[in-house]
């Protein structure tokens, strides 16, 4: 049996707090204009708000507390410094011997937690309350807090601070080999207790955010420590930390993401979720043993990024215009091809966005779920327990779907019940690393898919690249030889046309003298006719589907690449990188 995921909507309709039909207006006002689920509910009078923040608790394993009942300890309250206490939206309810209450409207914030915990010197357990109440709280017991300098240790972590709040930390940082107030060694976890560890830590996190990296780098090397950001695909070295911050740093980071911090012969996963400058931003960490020690990878994923719509994706009009029909067809599969980092899950989201409506019910399969999506009931692969991809399939059929998303299909398996679900009138959405769009179908040949059941199933193949869009404030127009572009495989319009103008940029503080900032997909979209249907039958090549594709009015990676230098939306250079290894 598999089980949804709920949202709060749903437990408020399962406590007969509010009803079905209230519960179907309010999802329809959120798939039209956006917005939490909770607060429509509340503006729309159909529940209080504390119901509501009692259903986020539950969702969260917590227990939520009605501050206008709660006789709030002092001694508590003078644990945490008023800036500390306004920043985080926190306010201390009571000590138990090394734990301390502490009532929040963002209980899922990592940093927050560590932040509590560092100042008061206690272990933070916290449980949610509504966010006026919180603030009448801080003002009885704090009085007026203004936007409070921090302490001299450097605690102000809102805007970074940057490498020079780094090194200040640093020199605060007692070392290994230290000794602890009972005369013993320090401990890997005493010494990533320590507040400076605490904020070098929290600060290479934000300071990522602020850079828009989308992954962080903590790798050890024989004499130092080096730190990389990945931004707009490309790895950047920022900092080197001294050799002794590795161990401290590494198990900071295990510890905030939940892993076992004694491990250090096995591979480990976690998560952490952070909320910073008012979004929310959930943490996929790595951690491998090296030669050298533990190496920390950190994906960082914006939950509103997968919100922004099909139209900022960058697709030209014709491409979104076939892309929209294929989309609202009642049943078939559509594929979504590319590398790792090729901006496929953020199509996928996107796509089930702009399909989500109150009158589909939509599933999904993933791992891991990266997104949340209102609406669609998203299920999480959990191969010890015995749900797969294929299992979960298999279960979707008896939850009455119209629209399933298959985060991945890897084996035959997956494959065949994807097929399966498209064949009973179902539109299956998923993905498979391949490098072009007509490579899907020789891929899922490979796999065992007998090519009829593609051909009756397949209604289209979209392959995706992300290149690198020319900053803004430093882009200049200049001349390139044609010839420069027609070792690309694109002719410029005219005959014995010999120069072309195109654009670049020239490098700024905006773009990190760069002279990229952003990214744009690169798509190429096949819609399977009947000659395609044909040819896939018949085991035709892939070069015979591909120029079959053309002649309907595909365009190539490389061709809605080299629109997008004409349009002046990136570079050659950038297109060569993320396009032209394949080899047409």
């Amino acid at each position: 049996m598999v089980m949804m995921k709920r949202d709060v909507g749903e437990l408020l309709l399962q406590g007969r707090l509010i009803t079905a039909e209230q519960l179907a207006e309010a999802r329809q006002i959120q798939q039209q204009e956006g917005g939490d689920i909770g607060y429509i509910l509340v503006d729309r009078g159909f529940c209080t708000k504390f119901c509501v923040c009692q259903a986020r608790a539950h969702l969260q394993g917590l227990r939520a507390v009605d501050l206008s009942t709660i006789q709030i300890d002092t001694s508590a309250v003078n644990v945490v410094p008023a800036h500390v206490a306004q920043r985080h939206k926190a306010i201390p309810l009571q000590k138990r011997g090394d734990f301390l209450i502490v009532a929040m409207a963002e209980a899922g914030n990592v940093l927050a937690l560590d932040d509590l915990q560092a100042a008061s010197g206690l272990r933070v357990q916290a449980v949610l309350a509504l966010p006026e109440q919180i603030d009448q709280a801080i003002e009885q017991h704090y009085g007026q807090v203004a936007e409070a300098a921090p302490a001299p240790g450097g605690m102000q972590l809102e805007v970074g601070g940057g490498i020079g709040g780094i090194q200040q930390a640093l020199a605060e940082y007692q070392p290994i080999g230290g000794i602890s107030e009972d005369a013993g060694p320090l401990s890997d976890e005493q010494l990533a207790q320590q507040a400076p560890i605490i904020r070098i830590a929290h600060m290479l996190i934000q300071n990522a955010i602020l850079e828009g990296a989308s992954d962080i780098h903590v790798e050890p090397a024989v004499r130092n420590l080096r730190v990389r950001y990945r931004i707009d695909g490309v790895l950047h070295e920022v900092l080197t930390l001294p050799r002794h911050i590795h161990a401290p740093l590494s198990s900071r980071y295990k510890i905030m993401s939940d892993m076992n911090i004694a491990e250090r012969r096995l591979p480990q996963d976690g998560r952490i979720g952070i909320t910073f400058q008012g979004k929310d931003f959930d943490m996929r960490v790595s951690c491998i043993p090296t030669m050298l020690g533990e190496k920390i990878v950190m994906r960082i994923l914006d939950k509103s990024s997968v919100m922004i719509g099909m139209t900022k994706l960058g697709f030209f009009p014709d491409t979104m215009a076939n892309l929209e029909e294929l989309i609202t067809q009642p049943y078939g599969m559509l594929l979504s091809t590319g590398p790792t980092g090729a901006g496929k899950t953020t199509t996928q989201y996107s796509v089930l966005h702009r399909i989500n409506t109150v009158d589909v019910n939509i599933l999904t399969i993933e791992d891991p779920i990266e997104y949340q999506l209102p609406g669609v009931s998203q299920v999480q692969v959990h191969r010890k327990a015995g749900l797969t991809f294929a299992n979960a399939l298999r279960s979707f059929m008896r939850q009455d779907p119209d629209i399933m998303m298959v985060g991945e299909i890897r084996d035959l398996e997956t494959a065949e019940m994807a097929i399966q679900s498209s064949l009973t009138g179902h539109l299956v959405l998923s993905t498979l690393h391949t490098n072009d769009a007509p490579s899907a179908i020789t891929r899922l040949v490979d796999m065992g898919v007998e090519p009829f059941l593609i051909s009756a199933t397949l209604i289209g193949v979209m392959a995706q690249r992300l290149a690198r869009t020319i900053c803004p404030q430093c882009k200049e127009a200049y001349e390139l030889d044609a010839d420069e572009l027609r070792r690309f495989g694109w002719e410029p319009e005219g005959t014995g046309q010999k120069k072309v103008q195109l654009w670049r940029g020239r490098g700024c503080e905006n773009c990190r003298n760069k002279g990229y900032r952003g990214r744009v997909g690169i798509f190429e979209l096949m819609r399977i006719n009947d000659e395609i249907a044909e040819l896939i039958v018949r085991r035709a090549p892939v070069a015979e589907i591909r120029e079959a594709a053309r002649a309907n009015g595909m365009r190539t990676l490389r061709e809605d690449g080299l629109r997008k230098v004409l349009a002046g939306v990136t570079t050659p250079e950038e297109v060569r990188r993320v396009v032209f290894t394949i080899g047409y």
